[in-house]
């Protein structure tokens, strides 16, 4: 991440640990990247965040990076809300337009799990957004044992111990309240609703 110290988190450490759960688990999805000997790979999986600051993922068995992943050092990122800023939202007319957004980077050494701990991490993740949903929740002894079998062979999972938590919260936090407050009426009306609500509750005003 560009580090622009105007665009981290000026948190105490309990408050950026619930800042990187709440990211991780409400948008529960991430890339995962790593330098293989076939050059630089990127893998889209869905994540769950664990406690005493891990993260598992799973992976097709056929994915380029699985065959690698095992002891290496890989980075993940987590993209949350976004959104254009025009300059014509600004009082000062000597302005640009920027984009305003949230993003965690998270890096650490990769091993993989066998497979009791692939059950247990696509339990952990079906429960957990499965309760977000209105009805009654899925559960995988619904699937039979044959064709979870068949499917959990075809996939390999992985836990990262996160050594490196690296967030760039851009809320416009070098700019004037009043002109902040400007952005967030715009970012609103243009219906980028989720980022001028972080705005409002995450961002440091300069």
């Amino acid at each position: 991440m560009h580090p622009n110290p105007a665009f981290r988190a000026k948190t105490g450490p309990d408050d950026t640990a619930q800042l990187y759960a709440s990211l991780i688990d409400q948008v529960g999805f991430g890339m995962v990247f790593l330098s293989t000997p076939d050059g630089p790979r990127v893998a889209h999986t869905p994540l769950v965040l664990r406690a005493g600051g891990r993260i598992a993922f799973h992976l097709a068995r056929g994915n380029a990076l699985t065959r690698h992943l095992e002891g290496a050092t890989a980075l993940i990122v987590v993209n949350g809300p976004d959104g254009y800023v025009s300059a014509r939202w600004y009082h000062d007319a000597d302005q640009v337009p920027t984009w305003n957004y949230v993003a965690l980077e998270c890096e650490g050494p990769v091993r993989r799990m066998d497979h009791a701990g692939l059950i247990d991490l696509l339990e952990s993740a079906s429960a957990q957004h499965e309760a977000q949903i209105a009805g009654t929740p899925w559960t995988m002894d619904k699937v039979s044992p044959a064709t979870m079998s068949r499917l959990t062979d075809a996939i390999v999972g992985f836990e990262m111990e996160v050594l490196a938590w690296r967030p760039t919260l851009k809320l416009s936090q070098n700019k004037r309240p009043d002109e902040r407050a400007r952005v967030i009426d715009g970012l609103e009306a243009s219906g980028a609703t989720a980022i001028a609500a972080l705005m409002r509750t995450l961002a440091d005003p300069a």
